[in-house]
């Protein structure tokens, strides 16, 4: 009886202290609470925390509307301290999950920004130059009458000057190394693909690799092309220089 009593007292103070730890345990914060606490940490700047605190709002699966809104955020957080790679890849997905969403268009836009702010040097891996072309060019064809077609129209007018600089870039490389056929390939292909672009590089470097490569009427015509369409350019009175050496 006593070995009853005691293992009975035993079991009874276990409970109590299990019930005790249990009451002032961690309290459980709502979806709505973690998302405040996200605006909060967002508005103040600290976006690892911010991120952090929207994915608990996702993690609680309390609201739809709450955690679809809770990714969006967690990609501006994500753009808004410069991890583009990783902000790319939540606009994506969040693309993915709502096609049909409302901020969908914002997502594709936002996707392009991301690639375009990822733009370094010409002589530098081109990769986010050929991303941004593809991404606001996708955006304008989807959603003309968005707010952001302003925006995307002239940083895909800029990108794309950048990708005819590359192509001048490389023509005048294979000019400089000798290799006249390949830089006239690329300087006339980097014409016919970018007609809108300023060329006045691209000409000028065209017309050196014709008469370097012995064809003088090509040459004329690029050099005649260069002074017709830029007359205020540089690369005019190189082109005079250049025919007056070689011609």
């Amino acid at each position: 009886m006593r070995h009853s009593l005691l293992r009975s007292s035993v079991l009874s103070f276990i409970l109590f202290t299990l019930c005790a730890c249990a009451s002032t345990g961690p309290v459980q914060r709502s979806a709505q609470e973690h998302f405040q606490e996200a605006e909060d940490l967002y508005s103040s700047k600290h976006y690892e925390d911010a991120v952090a605190e929207w994915k608990r709002v996702k993690e609680t699966y309390a609201s739809p509307e709450l955690t679809t809104l809770a990714e969006l955020k967690i990609a501006d957080a994500q753009f808004a301290a410069g991890t583009y790679i990783e902000a790319a890849a939540s606009y994506e997905e969040f693309r993915k999950l709502h096609p049909t969403h409302e901020k969908s268009a914002y997502a594709l836009y936002q996707l392009g920004v991301c690639q375009y702010n990822q733009i370094a040097g010409i002589d530098t891996d081109q990769t986010p130059v050929t991303n941004a072309i593809s991404y606001f060019e996708e955006f304008l064809r989807k959603y003309p009458k968005s707010e952001y077609v302003q925006d995307a129209t002239e940083k895909l007018e800029i990108v794309r000057q950048k990708q005819v600089q590359y192509e001048t870039y490389v023509g005048s490389f294979y000019y400089r190394s000798g290799k006249y056929p390949a830089a006239i390939k690329r300087l006339s292909e980097a014409l016919q693909r970018f007609p809108q672009a300023l060329h006045d590089e691209t000409l000028y470097y065209l017309g050196a690799a014709h008469l370097r490569n012995g064809d003088r009427d090509k040459a004329r015509d690029s050099f005649n092309r260069l002074a017709k369409d830029y007359p205020t350019s540089r690369f005019v009175n190189e082109a005079r220089k250049t025919m007056d050496k070689y011609y």
